[in-house]
């Protein structure tokens, strides 16, 4: 196991723990773009990452009653599905000797921006929900028809994610306060984490049959980003929110213009 393997494992997991925003965000891209990792393995190997790192987070908010599991199999009916197809699609274009991996990056640059400007934009988000506008004939709309509107936002989700690691914590959790603005925030993050689990492990192993997983980069970016993460989050407790969220907001609007260019 290389010395550089871990060392991404770690420097990413440091600012997780100290922004908070989720893995698939910041690992694929570093992974890319500082690390020369090939979209693909960068993608398949952080699937697997994502989904062994969130699922101690699962247990423990089962075990206080923050999962609507109702939702998570709503969330689920779109995902699953429309994530293997993905990976069929995929493999599919492998076959043909078509490069696959451009829509791989596509996907991402524009889930990267999409993500900072939901991170960027969370409070006034919650504030629009949850205040006057909550009485607006397409909030009340899209309310009626939740359980359909989930599901489709399952079946993004679903392809979105397997194509970029990208969406299943930010993106997934702004939706279910779209959806579910009488959920407590910690109902919300309870219940987004334990759809986004089966989701990145279901994706993840599809890019392992796929064979665009590296064992060991995997390896690396476990043994050093769990600790790092911890570390961040020790540290981030002591840096004021109207710092970080700008912050990891340009930086992941930084990456994804850079992996268009």
């Amino acid at each position: 196991m290389e010395l550089i393997q871990i060392a991404a494992g770690a420097v990413v997991g440091l600012i997780i723990g100290l922004t908070g925003v989720g893995g698939g965000s910041l690992m694929t891209p570093i992974l890319v773009l500082g690390f020369g990792i090939t979209p693909a393995i960068a993608v398949g190997t952080d699937l697997l990452y994502a989904a062994i790192t969130k699922s101690s987070g699962v247990y423990f908010h089962q075990k206080n009653g923050t999962v609507d599991w109702q939702i998570v199999k709503l969330l689920g009916s779109g995902s699953i599905p429309f994530s293997l197809l993905t990976i069929v699609f995929l493999e599919f274009l492998h076959d043909q000797d078509i490069d696959y991996e451009q829509y791989m990056i596509m996907t991402l640059s524009f889930m990267l921006i999409i993500t900072a400007l939901i991170v960027i934009s969370k409070t006034r988000l919650l504030a629009f929900i949850h205040g006057r506008h909550a009485g607006n004939p397409l909030i009340c709309a899209i309310r009626r028809y939740r359980p359909q509107i989930t599901i489709i936002a399952g079946c993004a989700l679903g392809i979105l994610v397997t194509l970029s690691s990208v969406g299943a914590g930010a993106i997934g959790s702004a939706i279910l306060f779209l959806l579910y603005p009488r959920h407590k925030p910690i109902r919300i993050v309870g219940t987004d984490l334990a759809h986004a689990v089966p989701l990145t492990a279901i994706a993840g192993f599809g890019h392992l049959h796929f064979g665009t997983v590296d064992a060991e980069l995997l390896g690396g970016l476990l043994l050093g980003g769990i600790p790092a993460i911890y570390l961040g989050s020790l540290i981030g407790k002591k840096l004021p929110d109207h710092i970080l969220r700008p912050l990891i907001s340009i930086i992941l609007l930084l990456m994804g213009i850079k992996l268009v260019l």
